[in-house]
């Protein structure tokens, strides 16, 4: 029988001027071994001492995580990177000159014996970042130590982009949560693997396609089509289902009018049965008033909004206890790409082409 602990949680305001003092407690009980919960501008995450099998034992038991699925390191200082891997490509450091601290992570060959085993899943590399928030660098200078850090939720569920979705989905199985209001990006960060001159996109993410072209013009930069495989995802997010709400989710591509009429139709038809809803973008929804939850990710235009507003919606959904939901798909350009990646993991790839 699982024992629940006491899960504390810490509001940091960072508008008074001791808020860094406030972080002595969640920080000293991370040097300590335990598993907090604290934001960054993606979403939040569930953190531990890298370094430690038994703290990060923790991180997977309280997410109920698959242990083939590697967790990434989060620093808070550059020289971190040579302590914990064999980093020598040139391109790598010119992404972390760029977009560090950011919402974006490299995969890099690892130092052999600095980290958990179960950090790395068993692999010869592990992924680095340093987040772009004043809560989560502060909070791991205090700790002074790397810390491994997936998102904060039960593993499939969506992500947290509130510190009351951690509440949520893991109260009484970890130490404690650092509230820091409402996350930025709303997405898991871009996770690539660079060799030589080319970038592997393992997961899109915050940062996209357009702009590692622009940083590295000489380089080619690819998207891993990502396929169910018996190996060891190099990535979080390649090979699990994720982000998915309670009920049936299906995502309809097409001409705008058209989904919006097989949506309605949808609705319409499975009504009687089903608690129904539609996640849309606000020049569509007023189409959907039949449903009985229409969500609205902002403009078509404005994806930067859809996709901090995604995981939270899908939270919505299980919250009013809706059973079938249809969503409007978007471009996969610039940050669409993440945004498309995310909500066809959500819906396990169940898409109508019309």
């Amino acid at each position: 029988m699982d024992v629940m602990i006491h899960t504390k949680v810490w509001k940091i305001d960072q508008i008074k001027s001791d808020w860094h003092v406030q972080l002595a407690q969640p920080a000293a009980l991370l040097s300590a071994g335990k598993q907090i919960a604290f934001p960054t501008e993606t979403v939040y995450g569930l953190g531990a001492d890298a370094r430690s099998e038994e703290a990060v034992r923790g991180i997977f038991s309280a997410k109920g995580r698959p242990s083939d699925n590697p967790l990434i390191v989060h620093i808070y200082d550059r020289s971190q990177v040579h302590e914990l891997t064999n980093c020598t490509n040139e391109l790598a450091e010119r992404l972390m000159d760029q977009f560090w601290p950011g919402p974006l992570t490299l995969i890099l060959p690892v130092r052999q014996g600095v980290l958990s085993n179960q950090v790395t899943a068993g692999l010869q590399t592990v992924g680095l970042r340093m987040p772009d928030h004043p809560i989560a660098l502060e909070l791991m200078r205090q700790a002074a130590v790397p810390i491994a850090a997936p998102s904060a939720n039960t593993s499939g569920r969506p992500s947290p982009t509130l510190a009351s979705h951690v509440l949520d989905d893991l109260q009484g199985k970890i130490e404690g949560i650092v509230d820091g209001g409402a996350t930025g990006v709303g997405l898991e960060s871009t996770v690539v693997e660079v060799s030589g001159q080319h970038i592997q996109i393992l997961r899109p993410g915050g940062v996209t396609v357009e702009q590692l072209q622009a940083c590295c013009p000489e380089a080619s930069v690819t998207l891993e089509t990502e396929l169910e495989t018996k190996e060891a995802p190099r990535s979080p997010g390649m090979k699990y289902t994720h982000y998915a709400p309670q009920g049936k989710l299906v995502i309809v591509k097409g001409e705008s009018a058209a989904v919006s009429q097989y949506i309605v139709q949808q609705v319409t038809m499975h009504a009687a049965e089903n608690k129904c809803g539609v996640l849309c973008f606000k020049e569509n929804a007023h189409h959907y008033e039949q449903a009985d939850l229409v969500l609205s990710l902002g403009s078509v235009n404005q994806l930067e909004q859809a996709a901090s507003r995604l995981y939270e919606a899908l939270r919505k959904f299980d919250e009013y206890g809706v059973t079938r939901i249809w969503s409007e798909a978007s471009t996969t350009e610039g940050i669409g790409a993440a945004f498309m990646n995310r909500l066809l993991k959500a819906a396990g790839h169940n898409v109508i082409n019309l």
